[in-house]
């Protein structure tokens, strides 16, 4: 999201999709500013349309009640071969609470999303939903099931088969979950979740690729909640799709889930994204959590140096501050999972490392509200920041080229100063 926008500033003239604001009008989709056929533009209502009042949700507060527990990890372990691409991963999420799963690209953070909804079946653990053991389901048990979860996708264009009509595609898991519902109720169930996400009834008689990328994820979302599931992940929903329709989604499934109440695992890399919408927040690294606590908290007092690495490569809508922040480079990329390191994962990248990183797998320790998974991090959640030796390299050398200051991964001192 572009420095100094919010997520008003970013819906300006879009509440039907998102797609196109004042002069952003496309050849055939209607003149500039209007919005495109099929879409309920702001303040609009019209005869057969089921419209909810678009009200661009403000930021989330605490205090939304917290139901029972919609998902359980016990311990999930995923491995494809000798690739270990989730190692261990526990975490709750209650009905009502939005729990944010970040981390870099191979982390392990779709691969979770798609064992809770059992595309994948895990190699080991326990995954429970509303109370119920799926791990190991069969297709035809897990249908039983497949009611109380939902995903929505990070490419709606790949998510949508081509040759269904938008609205067999939105009635699909009521033709199969929702047993003797007639076809009328079903059409009426159809329409009713289209107008809840911002399209007409009219687009129902579509196929996916006469939509935007912004319609195709709306319908997206209307399938995965038509058949009003007590979880939803979103796996990276708005990363396919240009920045300002980005913002309209993500205002979309903060309107959907405080009026509906369900449990959301939204994965994602943005951080932005994860403090506009999140009340918790879990960060994966290299297939395993190494901290989890709330939104405040990890934004104010992150614990881990990669939660803090995160948040120190994340833009500020400040230029002058921007400018006055020094790189935190975490040296090279993240380790292969075919051969994790020892120890702390993320010791060949931390500049804090020290000899009992390399060796000592840190256990994921309670500190006040959360967890965190460092040997430097004390039981209060205090501890050192890698922000503080900001502008060198994993080595402890100054990216400018001076001389080197700090200690080495191994714990070493390089005769620098600190």
């Amino acid at each position: 999201m572009p420095p100094g926008k919010d997520m008003t500033d970013m819906t300006r003239g879009e509440a039907g999709s998102g797609e196109a604001g004042p002069g952003e009008g496309r050849p055939g989709e209607g003149r500039p500013g209007e919005g495109r056929p099929g879409e309920v533009t702001a303040g609009q209502v019209t005869a057969g349309d089921v419209v909810r009042p678009r009200s661009y949700a403000l930021p989330r507060t605490t205090g939304q009640s917290i139901g029972p527990t919609a998902l359980e990890l016990e311990n999930l372990v995923m491995h494809f071969g000798a690739v270990r691409a989730v190692d261990g991963v526990s975490l709750t999420i209650r009905k009502g609470q939005v729990m944010a799963l970040v981390g870099e690209s191979g982390s392990g953070k779709s691969t979770v999303g798609k064992c809770i909804v059992r595309l994948l079946e895990p190699t080991s653990g326990v995954v429970r939903i509303a109370g119920a053991d799926v791990t190991h389901l069969s297709r035809r048990q897990m249908r039983q099931h497949g009611k109380d979860v939902s995903i929505v996708f990070q490419d709606p264009a790949g998510s949508l088969d081509p040759r269904m009509l938008v609205g067999d595609v939105v009635g699909e898991p009521l033709r199969l979950q929702a047993g003797r519902m007639s076809r009328r109720d079903r059409q009426a169930r159809v329409e009713e979740e289209l107008g809840r996400v911002g399209l007409r009834t009219e687009v129902a008689r579509r196929y996916p690729h006469e939509l935007s990328g912004g319609q195709r994820q709306r319908v997206s979302i209307a399938r995965a909640l038509v058949s009003s599931p007590s979880l939803l992940v979103a796996d990276e929903p708005t990363s396919a799709l240009d920045v300002s329709v980005q913002a309209s989604v993500l205002n979309l499934l903060a309107d959907l889930q405080r009026d509906i109440g369900f449990a959301c695992l939204f994965i994602t890399h943005d951080l932005s994204a994860v403090e506009y919408l999140a009340d918790d927040i879990a960060v994966m690294y290299l297939g395993q959590l190494v901290e989890k606590g709330s939104r405040a908290r990890i934004f104010e007092h992150p614990a881990h140096p990669y939660t803090q690495a995160l948040l120190a490569a994340a833009p500020v809508a400040d230029p002058p501050r921007q400018r006055a922040r020094k790189p935190v480079l975490l040296g090279d990329d993240v380790p292969s999972a075919l051969d994790p390191p020892s120890g702390c994962r993320f010791h060949t990248r931390c500049p804090l490392a020290f000899d009992r990183c390399v060796t000592e797998v840190p256990e994921l320790l309670g500190i006040g509200d959360g967890n965190a998974a460092c040997h430097l991090v004390r039981p209060d959640g205090s501890g050192p920041d890698i922000r503080d030796v900001a502008g060198r390299d994993v080595a402890g050398r100054d990216v400018a080229g001076g001389e080197t200051a700090g200690r080495d991964t191994g714990g070493r001192d390089t005769g620098g100063r600190d």
